[in-house]
């Protein structure tokens, strides 16, 4: 899955967390109040790209490499993955909505509009890829981006198209003001540039939702890393049993990549955690998420701190870290952080 996996797995297993000094509370201190914009729950509008290349009403296998069923069938379950993806992360978003029947999501997902081409993907010859690279900017001149972004708003660009080792694909890009952050080699070239940031996620119409939700996992990660990498990757994801919040592939368990069944337990704060340490471990092991990947996703979004979590870090409230998906540029045109500066007396 690209370098940047390969950078996440290396922090997971290398480094040793650096101690605070004293257990802090984790009730956070009075914060500044934060404008509109940077207040959840934040609306992301999605625009859908369908890439169907068909031949006498089924997709072509001598295109996608290894997808051949009737066009409706494969429109149904592109329609019904969508909806559940979409569901899959507003519960994500809802700081342990496990256990609160009262949280609220700090997403809402709305798909804005759906746009379908019956051809392949375009593609073109990237340098060091063994297939042909999809061809992003291409897609985005298209669809008319600039329009569909700084006209209406839309903040994600979910392409279902194919993979079957025919093209290449990055599972996220990004593009705007900012720069690109995200699980791609991160190419300032490969997307229009405007002036508000989008994401596009390529998902494969031969899995389901998981493998979808995955793509959105890999996002968090790059963007949360970008914005304090030892606050996210060394005090919540932490390193291979130390009893932390583990990260997409790595459950607080796991010893290996996609360890989503290992059945072995460890003592981990992940349902309770603070950046010190200080909130109680349990016994945990696969069986909290049914051994399931998409259970495992959403429950570990659940614990990021969301909307009301009452935690902070050397004196300084958490943010809301939801805050970096729903309103990234907001977010970073006003200089937050994971942490948020103290109300002054």
């Amino acid at each position: 899955m690209a370098g940047r996996l390969r950078n996440a797995l290396a922090r997971w297993t290398g480094r040793a967390l650096t101690p605070s000094a004293a257990p802090r509370p984790a009730v956070a201190p009075m914060s500044l109040s934060l404008p509109a914009a940077l207040t959840a729950p934040f609306e992301i509008p999605v625009l859908v790209v369908n890439f169907f290349p068909t031949r006498h009403g089924r997709l072509d296998r001598r295109v996608t490499g290894d997808v051949d069923a009737p066009l409706d069938q494969v429109r149904r379950h592109t329609v019904q993955t969508t909806g559940r993806v979409a569901q899959a992360l507003e519960r994500g978003s809802t700081y342990h909505g496990y256990r609160d029947p009262d949280a609220q999501p700090s997403l809402r997902y709305r798909v804005a509009a759906t746009l379908e081409f019956l051809e392949p993907l375009p593609t073109w010859p990237k340098p060091h890829h063994h297939a042909p690279m999809t061809d992003y900017h291409t897609i985005m001149d298209r669809i008319d981006i600039r329009t569909w972004v700084e006209g209406k708003g839309i903040k994600e660009v979910w392409i279902w198209g194919y993979h079957g080792g025919v093209v290449d694909l990055w599972e996220s890009n990004m593009a705007g003001p900012f720069g690109d952050i995200s699980n791609s080699d991160r190419d300032p070239y490969d997307l229009p540039v405007l002036s508000k940031t989008y994401t596009v996620y390529h998902y494969n119409y031969q899995r389901g939702p998981s493998e979808a939700v995955e793509d959105h996992m890999h996002q968090i990660e790059a963007v949360l890393g970008h914005v304090d990498r030892h606050l996210f990757w060394d005090r919540f994801v932490g390193k291979t049993g130390e009893g932390r919040c583990g990260w997409a592939h790595f459950p607080p368990n796991g010893v290996r990549d996609y360890d989503w069944a290992n059945p072995t337990y460890v003592y981990t704060d992940i349902e309770d955690w603070t950046p010190e340490g200080s909130g109680p471990r349990k016994l945990l092991n696969c069986s909290r998420w049914q051994s399931d990947s998409l259970a495992w996703f959403i429950f570990w979004m659940q614990n990021l701190p969301g909307a009301n979590h009452g935690l902070s870090w050397r004196g300084r409230p958490l943010s809301n870290w939801w805050t970096f998906m729903g309103a990234f540029d907001e977010a970073m045109t006003a200089g937050l952080a994971l942490t948020q500066p103290i109300a002054a007396d």
